[in-house]
């Protein structure tokens, strides 16, 4: 997707340069330590994304339950047992 590639440092000194790369059109990912951790694309690039790209965190994360509800853990089960059921000491006053 990406065109040009920046380390998130070099991105910081060369915002002005890489604003005009993403209004020509041009994508610019940034990585940290070699990772990639962000794509820039234009408004008009951003804005023609579907919706279902670009929503709300709620939107994302209902999303994420009903894709993967089944393969979650119950949490009841996941703590199970994880907890000393011993009362602890006794504390004087």
């Amino acid at each position: 997707m990406a065109n040009k590639c920046y380390t998130v440092t070099q991105a910081a000194h060369e915002l002005p340069n890489l604003l005009h790369f993403v209004e020509e059109g041009q994508a610019v990912e940034l990585t940290r330590y070699g990772k990639p951790v962000a794509v820039l694309v234009s408004v008009a690039e951003y804005r023609s994304m579907p919706s279902s790209q670009v929503g709300d965190f709620w939107q994302a994360l209902q999303h994420f339950r009903q894709q993967y509800a089944a393969d979650l853990p119950v949490l009841d089960e996941v703590f199970t047992g994880l907890r000393d059921p011993h009362p602890g000491r006794d504390v004087a006053w």
